[in-house]
């Protein structure tokens, strides 16, 4: 089981130490706090030595395609193990352009079952990102019976929707000034806090909390969970120390119980890992 990390902070790069990173690619990536251009990942490409996924997880506009186009050129030659993608414009594109570098399905709610993974992997994408609606049941499923390599995020601050609309300036106006590109809102049916951030792109949303899915990292182990995901925004004060534990933690088996012990300390929110989705007609 390999650990991936994304960042909120470019310079936390430089000093932690995991199996891989993604990168959210400016102007093309959502739902992430921290983007980084081509030059620089390509700069990262010739001096990391784990594995690099890049995210363009966004919706292409036409005017996008060439240039994106361009991109994944780009990409392909350079030290890359994935992309990220939304828009089935990328996997069109890696298919015309017959490019090598590997894609990895990630619209957000709809990655949910085995044989639409498998569906995926027998149209040339190699990676899937579960969704993070699925219990961990349901997960060791798709881990055991699909033939796509699976990632899961374990612990993050849960990106839930994403707008192209500037909602908050849009708001701001409407009030007749100012508002922050960084607020908190409360949702009104289940109560919890949701944190809106605002860029060019658009309008993100995350639950003003962390998913801690530490205790659930040896029973995915057990099952042969190809990578797992951690991302730094909202846990910056200690992220990486969890990190550097997660990596010993997962190097041995997955055994040492003081590893889950310790990291109680992230809250017990453990998402839908514990908890079905059940549609009930009114």
């Amino acid at each position: 089981m390999k650990l991936l990390i994304e960042v909120c902070n470019k310079k936390t790069l430089s000093f932690i130490s995991s199996d891989g990173v993604i990168l959210p690619l400016e102007h093309y990536a959502v739902e992430s706090t921290a983007f980084f251009s081509l030059d620089e990942i390509e700069q990262i490409s010739l001096n990391y030595s784990g594995e690099i996924f890049v995210k363009i997880n966004r919706n292409l506009w036409n005017q996008d395609i060439e240039k994106v186009r361009d991109i994944l050129i780009q990409l392909n030659q350079m030290n890359i193990t994935g992309i990220l993608f939304y828009d089935l414009a990328i996997l069109e594109l890696k298919k015309e352009l017959g490019l090598s570098i590997d894609l990895v399905w990630n619209q957000t709610h709809m990655v949910h079952n085995t044989r639409t993974c498998d569906y995926y992997y027998s149209k040339g994408v190699s990676y899937a990102i579960l969704g993070k609606e699925l219990t961990l049941e349901e997960i060791q499923t798709i881990i055991k019976n699909s033939k796509i390599t699976s990632m899961v995020e374990v612990v993050s601050r849960p990106s839930i929707a994403f707008s192209k609309r500037k909602l908050l300036t849009n708001y701001g106006k409407d009030l007749g000034h100012k508002v922050s590109n960084d607020i908190v809102i409360q949702e009104k049916v289940s109560h919890k806090n949701i944190r809106v951030l605002e860029n060019h792109d658009g309008t993100s949303f995350f639950l003003d909390m962390i998913m801690n899915g530490t205790s659930i990292l040896s029973e995915l182990y057990q099952v042969g969970c190809p990578y797992i995901i951690m991302k730094e925004y909202g846990l910056e004060d200690c992220f990486s120390e969890l990190v550097l534990d997660t990596m010993n933690y997962i190097h041995d088996g997955c055994l040492d119980d003081t590893y889950v012990k310790k990291y109680k300390k992230l809250g017990d929110y453990t998402n839908f890992f514990f908890q079905k989705t059940i549609y009930r007609v009114k």
